[in-house]
């Protein structure tokens, strides 16, 4: 047998996922059904399908099998006006989010930082995963001033946007006043919570949003999939 076989084994699912032959959501057969259907051990077998997983062509859920995933980068623009739903939705995906939980706690030095109160003020974090098409793509945690925003978990699930939340408050419209990305190895947590390879990196976004004079009234740091989404920073620049 070929050394290298696992290749030809990925080039030919990966041409079957390129070609609309394996659809997203569509299930991979057994490992013992693709040895039999590539002539190939469990070790080359695994070995190929282990590299599609890494370069974001599937997904490798855990109980549940290895399934093929949408292989187009999803395109998130950050601009003075970041809209999570404007951004996926405008690309025709079906964005849908889900709470991780609520957390009424204090202020750490970074989050008091950017949220301009006190170290050990009380703030609320709220956590979140957002689905495209019902594959994860992101998940984090925001955190309001609790003196400002009391009930904002509460509203974010009655109301159903941030935006909608804001003008709960009187705030009609807010801007993104920072934003700062770095690229990590995922950790094991995050790389199944994104249901993505282990290798596969992630993409770590802290945002601060501000009122239109500057007041900040949000920080938030959301670990996105680089398998998935690539940003776009247009330039705003005048001539």
């Amino acid at each position: 047998m070929k050394r290298d076989k696992w290749r030809d084994i990925r080039a030919e699912i990966e041409r079957d996922i390129m070609d609309g032959v394996m659809q997203p959501g569509v299930k991979l057969p057994t490992e013992p059904e693709m040895v039999a259907t590539y002539g190939a051990g469990r070790h080359t077998v695994r070995r190929a399908v282990a590299e599609l997983a890494k370069d974001g062509f599937l997904s490798v859920e855990q109980g549940r099998g290895t399934f093929v995933q949408r292989h187009t980068l999803l395109e998130y623009t950050i601009g003075a006006r970041t809209r999570l739903r404007q951004n996926l939705g405008a690309q025709g995906v079906d964005v849908s989010g889900e709470s991780l939980g609520i957390e009424r706690t204090t202020a750490s030095k970074r989050v008091a930082g950017h949220l301009k109160v006190d170290v050990g003020a009380p703030v609320v974090a709220t956590s979140r995963i957002t689905r495209a098409d019902g594959v994860p793509v992101a998940f984090g945690t925001i955190y309001h001033n609790a003196a400002r925003f009391p009930d904002f978990p509460e509203r974010r699930q009655a109301l159903g946007s941030v935006s909608a939340v804001y003008r709960s408050y009187g705030i009609e419209d807010y801007l993104r006043g920072s934003t700062q990305i770095h690229a990590r190895p995922a950790r094991p947590k995050e790389a199944q919570q994104l249901r993505q390879h282990s290798e596969m990196p992630v993409i770590v976004v802290r945002a601060v949003d501000t009122l239109p004079d500057g007041a900040p009234i949000a920080f938030s740091q959301v670990i996105w999939s680089a398998a998935r989404v690539k940003f776009t920073i247009p330039n705003t620049e005048e001539d």
